[in-house]
């Protein structure tokens, strides 16, 4: 099956990323979200974006337009009807993930795909909740989406062989490395950079260092291109919570419990840069 007509459900940072990648790919890409000012945002950053690789060089006005002409929003999953590949990039959490692919199951052909961004959730549990299971995989991108190169490519216990060769084919088509991981909680990627994260927070909790100190020791030290604590403000505080209570669920392992500070941070709505604080502040 060659994948043409995208849908993305969710116009967050991952969703609008994910869009822009497919757009410029010369996919035809449907974006939705709930609320249309989610939409609007998302469509101002996919142009800004453009803007900065004509500066550089990498593209030009008329590509730019094009590939904007090649996005159309909406706030309803209907628009997704005639989708081929549908990729869900929706908040970490499972009820609503239930709740989508649920109605994207009943809208869909029944050739379509339905991936998940999930990045820890388990993809034969979404699977289970469709019609269509065989259908159903892991398209785990990383932040942010237009420069990384990594698509964890997670196949659920249903998850055929045709869907795979699928979903690698397209994501090779945008210029992404897939590497096939088998469905566990956190996956690979993050079952590794999430707990050291984590063990971060429980360092600057105990006073060790204060953040500035730890990440300028990851990144001398382990020679890490970011700290620990600024990727978390990167990826998102509420999101490393949900990432780390899904690893503590899974595995009953008391080494991924979630750091008192991490918790208290996500109740005191200090999410990193989408709320203009987290362990550093933003304007």
């Amino acid at each position: 099956m060659a994948v043409q007509n995208i849908g993305v459900v969710g116009a967050g940072t991952m969703g609008n990323g994910i869009a822009q990648a497919f757009a410029q790919a010369g996919f035809a890409v449907t974006l939705t979200d709930v609320a249309q000012g989610a939409l609007d945002k998302a469509l101002a950053t996919i142009a800004g974006s453009f803007e900065r690789l004509i500066k550089k060089e990498k593209m030009n006005a008329e590509q730019k337009a094009a590939a904007l002409a090649r996005i159309r929003t909406s706030t309803t999953l209907a628009a997704l009807k005639d989708s081929e590949l549908v990729i869900e990039a929706a908040t970490e959490n499972l009820g609503l993930k239930l709740k989508i692919f649920q109605e994207l199951d009943g809208l869909l052909s029944p050739g379509a795909i339905l991936a998940s961004n999930t990045s820890s959730i388990s993809i034969t549990r979404l699977a289970a909740a469709t019609g269509r299971a065989e259908q159903v995989i892991g398209m785990h991108f990383f932040n942010p989406v237009p420069l990384m190169a990594l698509v964890e490519l997670i196949r659920g216990l249903q998850t055929s062989q045709a869907t795979y060769e699928a979903v690698e084919a397209a994501a090779k088509a945008v210029g992404k490395t897939p590497v096939q991981v088998k469905n566990s909680p956190g996956f690979v990627v993050n079952r590794m950079l999430c707990p050291m994260i984590n063990e971060a927070i429980f360092a600057l909790g105990e006073g060790l260092a204060t953040a500035a100190q730890i990440d300028e020791a990851m990144k001398l030290g382990a020679n890490h291109p970011i700290g620990p604590l600024a990727l978390c403000d990167m990826i998102g505080l509420d999101v490393e919570l949900a990432v780390m209570n899904v690893l503590f669920e899974g595995f009953k392992d008391p080494k991924y419990r979630p750091a008192p500070l991490l918790v208290e941070m996500v109740e005191a709505g200090y999410l990193g840069r989408k709320s203009g604080r987290g362990f550093f502040t933003y304007a």
